[in-house]
């Protein structure tokens, strides 16, 4: 069965946060063709005990600082090692200092040994989405106009501390999660859904949809008022040029073209983030310039 939220669809990229000179050339090249082409965001994974990684965010607030119209988000935070209400000031500050253009990915966390290896806690899974559950609400809270707030969770805790600053436009939390207990807290409380190409199939994506969508249903919001983004990995080898078989992530333009249409017309994904496998920004510019297009106006006649 087609799937089809009628959302406004959305482009992006997932650079490198590798810290070595070349590396960190790449990326600027390619956060250059991302802003220059007119894509909508650029987010950014958060392992912050990985020792090649630069800490994601100053990496984000120094995006945000070159650029003028590009949109950032982790994809997606470590909560684990990020404290919610040191997260939400986080989040506001570079939203307040970029003028509207940060969005919250946030994630229940994972590596746990790498996690344990610098301070944090590791957690059972549960105990790890109720910490993510605990941590929206916390978030939520630090960026309300009440004079002080408190919470009183099992895992995290304020204590009449006063919130601010509060974002300068309506601040989505993007959770990236897969189980379905969680798929459905995504429906009730969330403003997206985060997940990657590589850990969940077009075939598998109707499964996950209904259970955001009956958690939507309970709690009285309609299904498209979850974003739903993809991340997607792979080679885009031009016009013409073939690729691998039966991999349309690996291919030409028409390849990218029919498949990310179809992930919009018939997989209820919105927004699509690219991690370009080699020749990262020459590989956003062609993403840019003659896929993205291409979508939009498949999509748009579709849709009419």
């Amino acid at each position: 069965m087609s799937t089809d939220y009628g959302r406004e669809i959305a482009f992006g990229v997932f650079p490198s946060p590798d810290a070595d000179p070349d590396t960190l050339r790449r990326t600027w090249a390619v956060i250059e063709a991302a802003e220059r082409g007119g894509l909508d965001f650029a987010g950014f994974q958060d392992h912050p005990y990985q020792r090649r990684h630069l800490d994601t965010w100053s990496l984000m607030a120094t995006v945000l600082a070159r650029t003028e119209r590009l949109r950032v988000f982790p994809d997606v935070a470590n909560l684990p090692l990020r404290p919610p209400a040191v997260l939400a000031k986080n989040a506001a500050s570079l939203d307040v200092l970029s003028g509207g253009r940060f969005e919250l990915g946030l994630g229940a966390g994972a590596f746990w040994e790498a996690i344990e290896a610098m301070g944090g806690e590791r957690r059972t899974p549960r105990e790890a989405a109720d910490s993510l559950l605990e941590a929206m609400e916390v978030i939520r809270l630090m960026w309300s106009d009440q004079r002080s707030v408190r919470f009183a969770g099992e895992y995290h805790r304020l204590a009449g501390v006063r919130p601010g600053p509060a974002p300068v436009h309506d601040m989505g939390i993007w959770l990236g999660v897969g189980g379905p207990r969680m798929l459905r807290a995504v429906g009730r409380s969330a403003d997206g859904w985060v997940v990657s190409h590589a850990n969940l199939g077009p075939e598998r994506l109707a499964e996950a949809h209904a259970r955001i969508d009956a958690g939507a249903a309970e709690a009285g919001r309609g299904p498209a008022s979850v974003r739903r983004v993809y991340n997607l990995w792979g080679t885009i080898t031009g016009r013409g040029v073939e690729g691998a078989p039966g991999d349309p992530l690996r291919g030409p333009v028409e390849a990218w073209v029919e498949a990310v249409t179809g992930f919009v017309l018939e997989h209820g994904m919105d927004t699509f983030v690219l991690g370009p496998a080699e020749n990262a920004a020459t590989q956003v510019e062609l993403f840019a310039a003659e896929v993205v297009p291409a979508v939009r106006e498949a999509v748009r006649a579709a849709r009419a």
